[in-house]
């Protein structure tokens, strides 16, 4: 698949070659009707600058702006700011095993998830949200309608690089696409789903250590913690937390894991920590939830334990835009 957009091929050759729009077409028309119509119309133009001796590649066509990523890329480059983390996941399929984690970057243009596997996963424990990412040699892969970059053990990613900012970041609903329902239709497997509801109870923060490099879940053995790909580690601390949440139709149990815990807060990591020390100072925070409403967008999974649905909570809105709502609703 050619990585340059049809129409940007176009206007290389129009500019290339000084050729009017209908000059092209004219072009485009003859070569493909001379070779039986056997090639694409963008194949056509790719012979046609061939043959006119215009330049389509530079160097530089594999450096994009969000808005410009389209599936079958590869090569890939790419800046833009991180928006939302998720969890690093573990997995196992026949002989494969691995790991994978992914983060929401945006820009000026967009927005795109950005998926990290096996040792760039590693690179998720090293990102905050709203620091710079320059992504190199990514390629792009198209996941349910939606574009998504992928980086393996070809890619780079460089964080906060010097003297590269990104400007105001512009939220596309086809960037990160999610389809809205009521807590009663979801159902077992469902991905990329959109809920709004108020929270009605709210259970305490537990907290458990983990490898600082792989955030796999450690223990602590004769004075030591020791990761199963790492060897003895200090380690870190993480940190779940479960609601109810009620939307009217139904309610459902949530859980926020450490990035979406500290979005629904509003409160830094070190602020949360302290919770572990004084949990009953946490009461008060628990009390603060009650009653507010969000806007989720997760997966939903079932418990086989206690036979029941839960969400779990990928990307969180504490406070949705009143107006938003009511236009949706109508």
């Amino acid at each position: 698949m050619f990585k340059i957009p049809l129409e940007q091929v176009k206007e290389k050759i129009k500019k290339g070659a000084n050729l009017t729009d209908g000059e092209l077409a004219n072009r485009i028309k003859q070569k493909m009707e001379k070779l039986s119509n056997l090639i694409s119309e963008e194949g056509a133009c790719h012979i046609i600058a061939n043959e006119l001796k215009v330049q389509l590649y530079d160097g530089t066509e594999n450096k994009v702006q969000i808005k410009e990523i389209k599936a079958g890329m590869r090569g890939v480059e790419v800046t833009g700011k991180v928006m939302r983390k998720f969890e690093v996941k573990e997995f196992s399929t026949g002989e494969r095993q691995g790991k994978v984690a992914s983060f929401v970057m945006g820009d000026e243009t967009g927005m795109v998830r950005v998926t990290l596997w096996n040792d760039q996963a590693d690179n998720l424990n090293k990102l905050n949200e709203g620091d710079v990412v320059q992504i190199k040699s990514a390629y792009v892969r198209e996941n349910r309608g939606v574009n998504e970059l992928h980086m393996n053990t070809n890619s780079e990613l460089e964080i906060n690089p010097a003297g590269v900012t990104v400007g105001e970041i512009k939220e596309v609903q086809s960037q990160v696409e999610k389809v809205r329902k009521q807590i009663k239709d979801l159902a077992e497997n469902d991905s990329n789903v959109e809920i709004l509801g108020t929270i009605v109870q709210v259970f305490d923060l537990r907290f458990f250590t983990v490898c600082p490099d792989c955030n796999k879940r450690v223990y602590e053995r004769e004075g030591k913690f020791s990761c199963g790909v790492h060897g003895d580690v200090v380690p870190s601390q993480n940190y779940v937390m479960n609601v109810f949440l009620d939307d009217g139709s139904e309610n459902i149990r949530t859980v926020f894991w450490k990035e979406q815990i500290l979005r629904l807060l509003g409160k830094t990591d070190a602020e949360v920590l302290k919770y572990k020390d004084e949990p009953t100072a946490f009461e008060e925070v628990k009390n603060d939830l009650l009653g507010n409403i969000v806007k989720l967008v997760g997966r939903v999974n079932k418990n086989e334990m206690f036979d029941r649905l839960e969400f779990s909570a990928q990307l969180v809105f504490p406070e949705p835009d009143a107006q938003e709502e009511i236009d949706k609703l109508n």
